[in-house]
């Protein structure tokens, strides 16, 4: 799954990123409020992982802003801010879940995985490309895609935003390692790879000069 863990401490942040690559999910890290919101306005995500003390933009104001755009994601709220009081806020502001800070690793991925379930829907076939999101699998025709664990991430990322550019720069940090983004040229790679063995799918992996790729779908392959 891909999650946006918005996390502005680096130790707490590297910590639930790990937990997360090592659960089977794809972190996307933003390290304050603003990043955060450019990214729930632009792409789409499984699950938010959300601090309440962020700068720039507060997390209150990153999760109205995500519900007042009427998406209905699921939002787990981490906080050192341990009154009722705070709890009811960040419930009442549209969180699904509150934790509050210190709090047990193994507590935290027991909640993810509740609010995953939660929150699982299915994403539609692209042409010919369906994609079966609990496998995570690529299938054309009935038949599985042999795909790389890097071109799989790629893909993951553009078929959750059928027609919704995908930041160059996100692909580049869902590739890379400890943290740090993969270099440009090797997004260029994998998404030239994919763009091989999609090439029956009636699907196409469009450059956006300057922002990223767009999957688009039949009638736009045949322009």
């Amino acid at each position: 799954m891909r999650i946006l863990l918005v996390e502005d401490d680096p130790t707490l942040q590297r910590g639930l990123a790990q937990a997360l690559v090592t659960a089977g999910h794809q972190p996307v890290v933003a390290g304050d409020g603003l990043y955060a919101d450019t990214l729930l306005a632009t792409e789409s995500f499984d699950l938010l992982v959300l601090d309440l003390g962020l700068p720039k933009l507060d997390g209150l104001s990153v999760l109205e802003r995500l519900r007042r755009r009427q998406q209905t994601l699921p939002v787990l709220v981490l906080s050192a801010r341990d009154q009722t009081t705070d709890r009811i806020r960040g419930l009442d502001s549209g969180a699904d879940d509150y934790m509050t800070k210190p709090f047990e690793l193994s507590e935290f991925e027991a909640r993810v995985r509740a609010l995953l379930r939660r929150g699982q829907g299915a994403v539609p076939n692209i042409g010919r490309l369906h994609w079966l999101r609990d496998r995570r699998e690529a299938v054309v025709d009935d038949k599985a895609l042999e795909l790389s664990r890097h071109e799989l991430t790629v893909l993951e990322a553009l078929v959750q935003n059928p027609g919704r550019t995908v930041a160059k720069s996100s692909l580049a940090l869902l590739l890379g390692e400890d943290g740090q983004a993969a270099d440009d040229n090797l997004v260029e790679v994998y998404v030239h790879r994919l763009r091989r063995k999609l090439a029956d799918a009636e699907v196409e992996i469009r450059t956006i000069r300057g922002l990223g790729y767009r999957l688009y779908e039949g009638d736009h392959v045949r322009r």
